[in-house]
C-alpha cells in the first residue's frame, strides 16, 4: 500500500508517516525508482502495535527502543497491550465516577469528600512504560547474560550437568523423589553462585522459565518440555519446603 493509502486506512496522517519513517520507527519494507513508500502487511501490524503503544502513553522514543529491543516479541507485545487497555479502562471507568459525582455534587445532589473528588486519578510516571521495560528492555535480556557470564566455565559445566539430568526426569513426576532431588541441586547451585534465592523467589524464577519464551527456548535445547517441568518441579519444592 502507498503511503496515501495507509493514511486513509489508519487515520495516521501521511506527514506523520513520513516522520515515523524519517526516524527510523516504521520504515516501508519497499521503495520504489520513483520513490513511492509502500507498506507491507507486516509494516501495518508494526503501525498497529505503535498505535496502541501511542495510546497507553508511550513516547516515539520509547517505542522505537521497545521494537528494536532483541528481546522483543510481536505477540507478547499485543497481549501484554491488551491487559494494559483492560487496566486503563477500569482507570477511565473510576474517572467517569468521579465526574458523574462531581456534576451531582455542583448540583447539591449529593456531598463529596475531598478524597473522593481525584478518585481515579494517577500522576505517577507511567506504569505501562515501566512494565514494558522490564519486560523487554535491553537491562532485563542482558541481566542473566551477564551474570552467567562473570563466572568461570565450572559454574557453567555445573549448570549443565544439572540440567542435563533433569531433562532424563522431563517425563516423569515433577513431584518424584528424583526430580526433587534434581531440582534441590538446582536451587543450591543458584544460591550459591547467583545470590540468596527465597522459597518465592525460586517459585517466581520457575514461572519465568515458563512465561518467557527466551528462558523457554535456552532450557529446551536440553530436552523439549524441560522449562515446564523445572517449573513444576519447582512449584513442589517450594510447597515442600514450606
Amino acid at each position: 500500500m502507498k503511503v496515501k493509502e495507509v493514511s486513509q486506512l489508519t487515520g495516521v496522517s501521511v506527514r506523520t508517516l513520513h516522520h515515523y519513517d524519517d526516524i527510523g520507527l516504521l520504515t516501508p519494507d519497499c521503495t520504489t525508482e520513483a520513490g513511492y513508500r509502500l507498506y507491507s502487511d507486516d509494516n501495518l501490524a508494526t503501525l498497529q502495535q505503535i498505535l496502541f503503544f501511542r495510546e497507553l502513553g508511550f513516547s516515539l522514543k520509547k517505542i522505537k527502543e521497545l521494537l528494536t529491543s532483541p528481546a522483543f516479541s510481536r505477540q507478547e507485545a499485543f497481549e501484554m497491550q491488551r491487559k494494559m487497555l483492560h487496566e486503563k479502562r477500569k482507570q477511565l471507568d473510576s474517572m467517569i465516577k468521579t465526574i458523574e459525582k462531581t456534576i451531582q455534587h455542583g448540583k447539591g445532589e449529593l456531598v463529596m469528600t475531598n478524597e473522593e473528588k481525584f478518585k481515579g486519578f494517577d500522576f505517577s510516571k507511567n506504569p505501562y512504560e515501566q512494565e514494558a521495560k522490564a519486560r523487554w528492555g535491553d537491562k532485563a535480556v542482558d541481566a542473566s547474560k551477564k551474570k552467567v557470564a562473570q563466572f568461570g566455565p565450572e559454574i557453567q559445566e555445573e549448570m549443565n550437568r544439572i540440567y542435563f539430568n533433569l531433562a532424563e526426569l522431563r517425563n516423569t513426576s515433577p513431584s518424584s523423589d528424583e526430580a526433587q532431588e534434581a531440582i534441590g541441586d538446582w536451587f543450591n547451585m543458584l544460591n550459591t553462585n547467583f545470590g540468596t534465592y527465597s522459597l518465592e523467589a525460586f517459585k517466581g524464577l520457575g514461572e519465568m522459565y515458563v512465561a518467557d519464551e527466551r528462558f523457554t527456548k535456552n532450557i529446551d535445547q536440553f530436552g523439549d518440555g524441560l522449562a515446564l517441568f523445572m517449573r513444576d518441579a519447582m512449584a513442589v519444592y517450594v510447597e515442600k519446603g514450606k
